[in-house]
């Protein structure tokens, strides 16, 4: 019983610290919860975690030689990059027309969760985390069979479902200060960070094929 407490709150922990630092999938959030309001990032989420099921169970199948090439990281950068531009560059067109009233409902749940499966899969660096510290702690916490995995695994995701849920309810509460032109610069803010992240995962792509030939 100890054990599985000590590989949950590890997991817990290096989610989150994984989770804090900045990318695609934040400046998603941050933009969908200005509009949408706190449920925006927890749906994100759900996308998030069933890609990172898929890749556990993969992982644990023999998927590690895969991931663990340089080649498989330079062709994910790539294309990632590809559709992290593609992405900002929907969201550029779209600021004439946004407005902090549309969906406010709540609807559209689950084609944030198909986005957070997107902006996941298109992120190098997420396969590169569990190429290595993933594939680290799958390798030690295995020892305790599939529920030593599935304990890892809830851990995991509490750890990034708490990071976003927080993120998404802090800028949902601040929208009361927002008018829809301060909304517009913060999905253009948001939609050049993409642009920026997709850019720098270019460069590192076209670097890492270079090197293969």
């Amino acid at each position: 019983m100890w054990n599985l407490a000590y590989i949950a709150s590890v997991s817990f922990v290096m989610a989150l610290s994984g989770a804090m630092m900045p990318g695609p999938l934040m400046a998603v959030t941050v933009a969908e919860s200005a509009r949408r309001g706190p449920w925006a990032g927890p749906a994100l989420m759900v996308g998030h975690a069933a890609l990172e099921l898929g890749l556990l169970l993969a992982l644990m199948l023999g998927m590690k030689p895969l991931l663990e090439r340089e080649a498989t990281f330079a062709v994910i950068a790539v294309v990632g990059a590809g559709a992290l531009l593609w992405m900002a560059a929907g969201m550029l067109r779209s600021l004439p027309r946004l407005s902090l009233l549309t969906d406010a409902s709540g609807g559209g749940g689950a084609k944030l969760a198909l986005r957070g499966v997107a902006l996941s899969l298109v992120n190098p660096y997420w396969s590169l985390w569990w190429a290595t510290i993933g594939l680290s702690c799958v390798g030690k916490f295995c020892r305790d069979g599939w529920v030593g995995i599935g304990v890892f695994y809830v851990g995991h995701i509490a750890g990034d479902l708490a990071w976003y849920a927080a993120i998404s309810a802090a800028v949902a509460k601040g929208r009361r200060l927002l008018s829809d032109r301060l909304y517009r610069w913060l999905v253009g803010a948001c939609a050049v960070f993409l642009a920026g992240f997709g850019l720098y995962f270019l460069g590192s792509g076209v670097s890492g094929l270079r090197g293969l030939f």
